[in-house]
């Protein structure tokens, strides 16, 4: 890894608008993906410090400073807070790029670019959140209004730490709420350097509160803290069931969540004459980020007529992804996040050809004398639906192809699953198109592309791959407000 970490990069956690040390001192290692070399030791906070976050968000946000003000107010301190994370791009990516080991050009080019997007769009948004009027008789007024809900948990992932943090964040400031963010332990110091960005521009102190720790410890006391009133989290399902439980034996506060996912992408026999665009596309969608991203296509479903046509152009893309350090301009696929990724990863891969499946490119760990772990692009051919590799969450640089025979065998595939969080449907018949992605049982189904939208939709799953709310668009709103009437008899 050719990059160093910028001089201002802080570890400590930020509680009340200042830096500080976990109560008892501790702290964890941060580790670079690319080197496998601690970089950094980051405050690992426990209940005591989530105690004081919680502590401090509420004073805030009961004392009005953030909460009541005008919405026009809210609008300009988060313009002036986007405008500084502007101005320190390049430092926020070269972060993002070492410690998460994202491709420094995805973090300049993306996001950067997304996070900075998503808190403008919501601060526009800040003082066009109406009330409405109920249709009463005339001896009364019926009104509906939203309020901020109050303290906000958040529970960020590693994959895409500056992305999340602005989905959670740009709805929950812009409604006035207070917030505690855990950022992934494997993957904080963006989310530590925001903080401090947020109250220079002029968030209060006490509004925004990060606390780094592990999982286990600092998100589970958020998930239980009676003080919490709503906790967002992106991340895998096995957790997501955690903090659904976090809240049954607490306050019973709101919990949001968006889990895995094993989207299918959907190949129509009439893309024959332009496979190799749609197998272009689908290795961005499968390989983006190395894999590791909850819409990854891991799973391809293609008409069996054109099946080996598309192998050989998806393989052909495959194989012009450089793997390599996230700190080189041509890199387009970084290390995996740890070593126990890179072992399931490879596992998965050898499970599918135990289970008969064609390792037709890669399949291997790849520059292992960094220090880092990297894997292939890897492409699976003669992958049948109930093998392991078309069914579970790889969460790396692996795609299984599978083939169909008609539309409704496609559908059935790729409804046969517990996940439902985004989708792809390539065809030139918009009525097959269209009547397929209806059918598809996903919060996300693209069209010819592969997309999760931008800021203006709603963005999370069905089945187990979200619940209770939606990330994005004027949808976020709702689940960090209350919904309140107020009934006026008139006298």
């Amino acid at each position: 890894m050719t990059a160093t970490l910028p001089d201002t990069i802080r570890t400590q956690a930020y509680i009340d608008g200042a830096f500080v040390d976990a109560a008892d001192g501790a702290t964890f290692d941060s580790i670079a993906p690319a080197t496998g070399q601690v970089i950094a030791k980051v405050a690992a906070c426990g209940e005591a410090d989530v105690d004081r976050a919680v502590a401090a968000a509420r004073a805030a946000f009961d004392g009005g400073a953030w909460s009541r003000i005008d919405p026009a107010d809210r609008k300009s301190v988060l313009f002036a807070f986007a405008d500084l994370i502007e101005a320190g791009a390049d430092e926020l990516a070269t972060i993002e790029a070492i410690d998460a080991g994202k491709p420094i050009a995805d973090c300049r080019t993306i996001d950067v670019p997304d996070a900075l997007n998503t808190l403008r769009w919501y601060a526009e948004a800040a003082d066009k959140v109406f009330g409405k009027t109920s249709p009463t008789g005339a001896d009364s007024v019926g009104l509906i209004i939203r309020e901020p809900v109050g303290v906000v948990g958040g529970v960020l992932p590693w994959n895409f730490p500056l992305m999340t943090l602005a989905w959670k964040i740009g709805p929950a400031l812009a409604t006035g709420n207070s917030v505690v963010i855990k950022p992934a332990e494997l993957a904080s110091l963006t989310t530590i350097r925001l903080a401090e960005l947020a109250t220079e521009a002029g968030i209060p102190a006490g509004v925004f509160n990060v606390v780094p720790g592990l999982g286990h410890v600092t998100g589970k006391a958020i998930g239980l803290h009676p003080d919490v009133d709503v906790v967002t989290f992106t991340g895998s399902t096995e957790v997501g069931r955690a903090f659904l439980r976090y809240s049954a034996d607490s306050n019973l506060k709101g919990i949001v969540l968006e889990c895995g996912g094993k989207s299918p992408q959907i190949v129509m026999a009439d893309c024959r004459d332009q496979l190799d665009v749609v197998a272009a596309d689908l290795a961005d969608a499968a390989f983006w980020n190395a894999g590791q991203n909850c819409t990854a296509g891991s799973r391809i479903l293609v008409d069996r007529s054109i099946k080996d046509e598309f192998v050989a152009a998806l393989v052909d893309q495959a194989q012009r992804r450089t793997v390599g350090d996230p700190a080189a301009e041509d890199t387009v696929l970084g290390p995996l996040i740890e070593p126990s990724a890179l072992d399931r990863v490879l596992g998965y891969v050898e499970q599918a050809r135990a289970d008969g499946a064609r390792v037709v490119t890669g399949g291997g760990r790849i520059l292992a004398e960094t220090g880092g772990w990297f894997a292939e692009a890897t492409v699976l051919d003669e992958v049948t639906p109930r093998m392991s590799v078309a069914r579970e969450e790889i969460f790396g640089p692996v795609v299984s192809v599978l083939a169909f025979d008609d539309p409704d065998e496609a559908l059935r595939i790729a409804n046969d699953s517990p996940y439902g969080l985004a989708a792809t449907v390539w065809s030139k018949d918009i009525d097959v198109a269209l009547r397929t992605a209806r059918s598809v049982r996903a919060g996300t189904v693209a069209i010819n592309g592969y997309s999760e939208g931008d800021v203006g939709t709603p963005f999370g799953g069905y089945k187990m791959s979200g619940f209770g709310g939606r990330d994005k668009g004027l949808e976020a709103l709702d689940q960090y407000t209350e919904l309140k009437t107020i009934w006026i008899t008139l006298r």
